[in-house]
C-alpha cells in the first residue's frame, strides 16, 4: 500500500520500477501488489485521471503474466519428475514468519493463490450432490497447513496417505509431488473426483489416486496415515473414527487432523497426540 505521505501515483511509479517483482521467487510480493491494485481500483476509476486505470491494467497484466509463466514451468517440472525440489524451493523462498501467518485454520493467503495457480484445479461446482446430515461443506485445506502437515508426517515410500473427504485433491496431489508416499483421496462428490483425477493424470502423478465413495463404506485397508480436515461431524464422524480404530487394531496408523474434529479426536483413548492439540493447525495422532 502507499505510505501515508505518498500519493497513489507515486506508489504506482515505485511499483512499476521495481524489477524484483518479475523474479519468479517473488510470488508473494506479486500477490500483495495484485491485491493492492484490486483494492484501489474503485478509487482510481473515480479519480478522473484517465492514465491511472490504464497503468493499473498494464501492471496487473504484467504481473499476472509472470505468475502464469511460473505456474506453467512448475507443472512441466512436476511432469518431468523434478517438481519436488523446485516447488519446495519456491515455497520456502516466499515463506513468512509466524507473525505474518493467518491464525485461523480456515484462512487463506498468498500461498493458496500460488498453489492454486500451479495445480489449476477447476472448482467443480456444477453437478454437485446435496449434502446429507453431518456432512460438512467443502473447503480446501489452506496450503500452509498442507506443508506443515507434510513436515510433521515425514511420509516415506512405505506410507499410504488417505485423505478422507479429499475434495478437489489438494492434499493428495501435493503429497504425491513432495513425498515418496502413495496418496489416495476419498471423496463423496463425483465431480470433485473427476477434477482431481484429471489433474493427477495431467501432472503424471502415478502415486496419486482418487476414489469416489462414502467414508463409512470405503476400503481403508491400505492406509498408514489418514488426513481429516473435519470432513464430517456428529454421528458420521463417530462412525469414521470407529472404523479407523478397527484399522488400528490390525496395524499401527497415524491420523493428521485440522479444524473442529481435532477436539473430538483428542478424546479418543486409542490415540495419542505427538504434540499440543490446537484445532488451528495440523495435529498428528498415533495409535496406541
Amino acid at each position: 500500500m502507499p505510505r501515508d505521505d505518498e500519493p497513489l501515483a507515486g506508489w504506482l511509479d515505485r511499483i512499476e520500477r521495481d524489477a524484483r517483482l518479475t523474479e519468479p521467487a517473488r510470488w508473494r510480493e506479486r500477490d500483495e501488489v495484485l491485491d493492492q491494485l484490486d483494492g484501489w481500483r474503485t478509487v482510481v476509476d473515480a479519480s478522473g485521471d484517465r492514465t491511472l486505470p490504464q497503468r493499473f491494467d498494464v501492471l496487473e497484466a504484467r504481473l499476472q503474466a509472470v505468475d502464469h509463466a511460473l505456474h506453467g514451468a512448475l507443472r512441466e517440472s512436476i511432469r518431468s519428475g523434478g517438481g519436488h525440489d523446485t516447488l519446495l524451493g519456491l515455497v520456502r523462498a516466499g515463506a513468512v514468519s509466524g507473525a505474518g501467518q493467518a491464525p485461523s485454520s480456515d484462512r487463506y493467503d498468498a500461498l493458496d493463490a500460488f498453489i492454486g495457480g500451479v495445480l489449476d484445479l477447476a472448482p467443480g461446482e456444477t453437478d454437485l450432490q446435496p449434502l446429507g446430515t453431518d456432512m460438512v461443506f467443502y473447503q480446501p485445506t489452506p496450503a500452509r497447513h498442507i506443508f506443515d502437515a507434510l513436515d510433521q508426517l515425514r511420509l516415506g515410500p512405505g506410507d499410504v496417505l488417505m485423505d478422507l473427504g479429499a475434495g478437489l485433491g489438494h492434499v493428495p496431489l501435493l503429497a504425491a509431488i513432495c513425498t515418496s508416499a502413495r496418496c489416495i483421496g476419498i471423496e463423496w462428490q463425483a465431480a470433485y473426483v473427476v477434477a482431481a483425477r484429471a489433474r493427477a493424470a495431467d501432472l503424471g502423478l502415478v502415486r496419486a489416486a482418487f476414489v469416489q465413495g462414502d467414508l463409512c463404506e470405503a476400503d481403508l485397508g491400505e492406509g498408514t496415515v489418514f488426513y481429516l480436515y473435519t470432513p464430517v461431524s456428529g454421528t458420521l464422524l463417530r462412525r469414521v473414527l470407529d472404523r479407523l480404530r478397527g484399522e488400528a487394531e490390525r496395524r499401527p496408523i497415524r491420523l493428521c487432523t485440522l479444524g473442529p474434529c481435532t477436539e473430538v479426536v483428542a478424546g479418543e483413548a486409542w490415540l495419542r497426540a505427538d504434540g499440543p492439540c490446537d484445532r488451528h493447525r495440523p495435529v498428528v495422532f498415533r495409535s496406541r
